[in-house]
């Protein structure tokens, strides 16, 4: 368990050095009294562990930036990988002062120890493509969904990009367009954003925080929505939001939603699956539980494929 006294803890993400496992985490002070305001007062947090149980809380990795820069206002969710060029890269969603939360951009910082990070840019390297994904539109959804990055390289060679995003197709009902964006790169600086890898009616507003890896050899996607931000026929399947998962044909689709399983568990939320020891691990903040925002990310929870998705094992 990482429960910090002075911050709410929040989404995360793992990386493991060969030695011990890496946890980034949003964070904010409590001082802020109501939870709801952590959403504009994030730091990317770090601590160090090699049990994924106990954690070393060392410095913060990532700060907004002064203005003007795509980060201005708030550092959100994000990955960290290995690059070509024998650096640690964190790619990371930012929103700008002059349009706060509202317009989620994509950003990245490199390390060489993941201890001390520099931003690769002040200007955003993926941002939504309107010719795919919908733009801001104040009368219908909150915001300009694009965030939220999974980065991994392929067996193509190229580097891929899973993004928390929104479908353009507005003939579908609000809680049905929350997609599976996507975006390209040969160099890990240059992107090229393509088509959403799930089309149509999806059954979740938001598909957030994904994740995708290989378990017992078969592609499994992972990702959280809020149970405001299902559809009517998602509530009544699974009754509440929280982590769902489903198998794919490859790690890069074709995923089926309809085929997705909800994770038990009364609060988990923007969840990762770590490899410890030669089996997997599920690690995510505890939401709320009896109407109080928590706020401290949960203690390994291990975890097995059955049926199309993840459950505890």
């Amino acid at each position: 368990m990482l429960r910090l006294p002075e911050s709410w803890v929040w989404d995360s993400w793992f990386v493991f050095d060969g030695e011990n496992h890496h946890a980034f985490y949003l964070r904010a002070s409590r001082a802020l009294g109501d939870p709801n305001r952590r959403h504009r007062r994030p730091y990317i947090g770090h601590a160090i562990s090699k049990d994924l149980k106990n954690w070393t809380v060392v410095q913060d990795a990532i700060a907004p930036s002064d203005p003007p820069a795509f980060d201005s206002c708030t550092n959100w969710t994000g990955s960290v990988v290995w690059g070509d060029d024998g650096m640690w890269w964190m790619y990371y969603t930012g929103t700008a002062l002059d349009n706060c939360m509202y317009v989620q951009t994509i950003g990245a910082a490199k390390s060489s120890d993941l201890m001390t990070w520099e931003k690769v840019s002040s200007e955003a390297l993926v941002s939504a493509d309107p010719a795919h994904y919908a733009p801001l539109d104040p009368g219908k959804a909150f915001d300009e969904s694009f965030r939220d990055p999974w980065v991994f390289k392929h067996t193509d060679g190229k580097w891929h990009m899973l993004v928390t995003a929104r479908s353009k197709d507005s003939e579908l009902d609000l809680k049905d367009r929350g997609t599976l964006g996507h975006a390209m790169s040969e160099d890990m600086l240059n992107w090229k954003v393509q088509p959403a890898l799930i089309q149509g009616a999806t059954g979740f507003g938001q598909m957030e925080v994904f994740q995708v890896e290989e378990v017992d050899g078969k592609p499994v996607l992972l990702w959280c929505c809020g149970e405001q931000e299902l559809s009517e026929s998602s509530k009544k399947k699974f009754g509440t939001g929280g982590m769902f998962s489903v198998v794919g044909e490859t790690v890069l689709g074709p995923f089926d939603t309809s085929k997705a399983v909800r994770f038990d568990h009364p609060s988990i939320y923007a969840a990762r699956i770590v490899s410890h020891e030669g089996a997997w691990y599920m690690l995510g903040f505890r939401n709320e539980e009896n109407g109080s925002f928590v706020g401290e990310l949960t203690d390994p929870i291990k975890v097995k494929l059955a049926g199309s998705g993840l459950v505890s094992a």
